[in-house]
């Protein structure tokens, strides 16, 4: 495998790894909510819980610092698939000002002083700019702007907390419109600081110049002749004429690179520190620790006396800084930036030794430090870029294990601190649980229940017995006003309505048939009324069941509903397990009652459509004479429907009594399943045992509190247990 496949492969073996990684933040931000809620009731609880016993069991609870180590985990790991997300290995160049790191750059990305800002004079570059390597395309560059939010919160707002300015700007026209604050005499006295304010001041005079910028869209493509006036402080002369670079955030460029065996590799250039820009150090370990893969410290020795510097040792340390969970010195270079006689400073070669030879003694560990002339393309290339490519090749794919493999150890020991957190949580209540005492209570009042329940339902069930053969009054009332309405409402068709069918379908047959249909249809469709006779009365029924169970069986406070839906409702509060594998017979009690109904088509239907027959063509007992007339139709049709209606009228009284029926039957087989059935009694009392404390409020309303506290604050726990199974803490194979 040539060496940018290499690297493709690595890439390509990242991306899986950022995709379980998101699972993982994921999972971690929902046990964060956990325990944040945890902590929460835990403090509540405090407030609440009377026995010393139990409060001290709940002071020794904190998930304050879990969570703090929740969030830094967050963040590492959004490190961590930031890395693990990139289509490219990023090689970040780190200096402080005028050590050649623009043109190492140059050489490496093979763009000019036209792109890429270099100069001896003051800094140059102004803005973080990310390059790539695409052979397939011209150069051009991409930029994105600052909002005017973000303007003022990441560049203004630090210079007024870190000078002492006063109230931050509230808006960017507040800014412009009002001067800036004097700084302090005492910080006016003090070097940084003054720099640090006339930098402030260089934001606040251009800003005209480059506010419009704000509300631009990004990115904004550019071409290659126009990247310098968006990156650069000045231009290739030197004059500091640019200030577009304030209002940019940051910048890409695509271009060829002269080494075409660089594969998917791109170069990070940061600003040069030294400079007093505030924000500087924080965005360097910040693109440090998110964007780069391998670290190039630059240096330039400069004769005639050069040594490392305090500020050489405070850069290494910052860039240290930005991921501790991989050693900065497995993925950093030093380039020792080599002049000739031909520069301004001269030969500086035995400078670059002696700093080479000195740098151990400063702790600026670095996988190696290389010697070159970063103005040299080609020197560059053999020298810088093959190590380094190399480097990544044979060493990237160990170092994305061991960072991944620090962070994952850190979450497993997390995973392992909240389940003792949360075993701690569990056992907090227990000792409120068992002072308790309420069993022997519950034992005598489900005794008193169960006998009360079982009396009266046996007494309904009596009385329903007794009137099971006694017509129901209500469905007797319905079947009178049906009878009532088909004998008003007959359906019958006037003498002239007959006269005109009759010369509509050619005859007085064919009429006649034709209305002995429609008054068939029109009859049989009163019936469909007696579904609400038969209704009323089952629903009579049910509730004299519900009544019962509300007033002797105590099961009121548990719903607001009467009647019919009380059923429903105890029927959905009921599991259909009580005891685990086997069905309720409890519950499938309630559901047969709640549910059965008694209709029209089911019942009676079939009984009344028999003595409709009489108005059916092809069945009608009474046929007209051979020279019928309008008057002798509707006679036939008269005497039809009041003989239909007269069968129907007769074969309803013989079921005025099924509802009553019906209802004993329902009512008997709800007590064989919720009394009578084998083991009901213990489904009984475990069910009345989890809601003792609506069934008896007054009984148990301190013990049910109780009770109520320990379950909701074990719902807490268990929601948060099963945010941290381990599986869901792992990302690695």
């Amino acid at each position: 495998m040539n060496r940018s496949a290499q690297i493709a492969s690595i890439i390509n073996q990242r991306q899986p790894l950022a995709l379980r990684i998101e699972k993982v933040e994921k999972n971690l931000r929902s046990l964060s909510g956990q325990l944040n809620h945890l902590q929460e009731h835990r403090n509540h609880l405090l407030t609440t819980v009377d026995d010393s016993y139990v409060s001290g069991h709940l002071k020794e609870i904190d998930c304050s610092l879990i969570l703090r180590s929740i969030e830094s985990e967050l963040l590492a790991l959004n490190k961590l698939k930031s890395r693990f997300s990139r289509q490219t290995l990023n090689i970040g160049v780190v200096g402080r000002a005028g050590q050649g790191k623009s043109r190492l750059l140059q050489s490496l990305s093979g763009l000019t002083t036209s792109e890429i800002p270099t100069g001896d004079r003051q800094h140059c570059t102004g803005v973080r700019s990310t390059i790539y390597h695409n052979p397939s395309v011209d150069t051009y560059g991409e930029v994105w702007f600052h909002t005017e939010r973000s303007f003022l919160q990441e560049i203004i707002a630090p210079y007024y907390d870190k000078l002492y300015l006063g109230a931050k700007p509230l808006s960017l026209e507040e800014f412009a419109t009002q001067p800036l604050p004097d700084l302090s005499i005492n910080l006016s006295k003090q070097a940084e600081c003054g720099a640090m304010y006339e930098h402030l001041r260089r934001y606040h005079t251009n800003l005209e110049k480059y506010r419009h910028l704000f509300h631009e869209p990004s990115p904004r493509r550019i071409p290659k002749s126009q990247i310098r006036e968006y990156i650069a402080q000045d231009d290739p002369s030197g004059n500091r004429i640019h200030v577009n670079y304030l209002a940019v955030r940051e910048a890409k460029i695509v271009c060829t690179f002269p080494n075409s065996d660089v594969g998917q590799i791109a170069l990070i250039d940061m600003p040069g520190l030294g400079d007093t820009g505030l924000g500087d150090e924080e965005r360097l370990i910040k693109t440090v620790g998110q964007d780069v893969d391998i670290v190039l410290f630059v240096r330039m020795p400069r004769p005639p006396r050069e040594y490392w510097a305090d500020v050489d040792v405070k850069l290494y340390d910052i860039a240290s800084s930005a991921l501790t969970e991989l050693p900065l010195k497995l993925w950093s270079f030093l380039v020792l930036n080599r002049t000739d006689n031909n520069s301004l400073i001269g030969d500086n070669s035995l400078y670059c030794q002696d700093l080479a030879n000195t740098r151990q003694e400063k702790h600026l560990d670095v996988v190696d430090h290389i010697i070159a002339n970063c103005a040299d393309v080609e020197t560059v290339n053999q020298q810088i870029l093959e190590r380094i490519l190399n480097y990544l090749a044979s060493k990237m794919s160990a170092l994305d294990a061991e960072y991944a493999s620090s962070t994952q150890d850190r979450l497993i020991q997390l995973q392992k601190t909240v389940s003792s957190e949360l075993e701690k949580a569990e056992k907090a209540l227990e000792r409120a649980s068992g002072r308790d005492n309420w069993f022997p209570l519950f034992v005598t009042l489900f005794d008193r229940l169960w006998e009360d329940l079982t009396t009266g339902l046996e007494a309904l069930l009596r009385e329903l017995r007794e009137q099971r053969d006694v017509q129901d009054a209500d469905f007797k009332q319905q079947v009178e006003n049906t009878i009532k309405a088909c004998r008003e409402d007959a359906g019958l068709p006037t003498e002239a309505e007959i006269n005109r069918k009759r010369d509509s379908v050619g005859g007085y047959p064919n009429a006649y048939y034709e209305y002995l249909n429609e008054v068939r249809s029109h009859l049989s469709q009163h019936f469909l009324s007696l579904d609400e006779g038969l209704k009323r009365g089952l629903d009579r029924v049910k509730s004299q069941v519900a009544q019962v169970l509300i007033e002797r069986g105590r099961l009121g406070g548990l719903t607001e509903s009467t009647g019919v839906e009380f059923l429903k409702t105890i029927a959905e509060l009921i599991p259909e397990e009580i005891v685990e594998n086997k069905p309720s017979e409890l519950w499938r009690g309630f559901k047969i009652l709640a549910e059965f109904e008694l209709s029209y088509r089911g019942l009676i239907q079939h009984r009344i459509r028999q003595h409709l027959d009489d108005l059916t063509p092809d069945e009608t007992s009474l046929q007209l004479s051979p020279s019928p007339n309008a008057q002798e139709v509707l006679n036939c049709l008269k005497s039809l429907q009041a003989e239909a209606v007269y069968k129907c009228e007769r074969a309803l009284d013989d079921l005025l009594a099924e509802p009553s029926q019906a209802g004993f039957a329902i009512v008997e087989e709800f007590m064989d399943r919720v009394l009578r059935a084998k083991e009901v009694k213990n489904e009984w009392r475990i069910f009345l045992e989890e809601i003792r404390h609506d069934v008896w409020p007054n009984e148990f309303e301190q013990l049910g509190e109780r009770t109520r506290t320990r379950r909701e604050w074990m719902d807490s726990v268990e929601r948060a247990t099963a945010a941290n199974p381990l599986n869901l803490m792992t990302f690695l194979e």
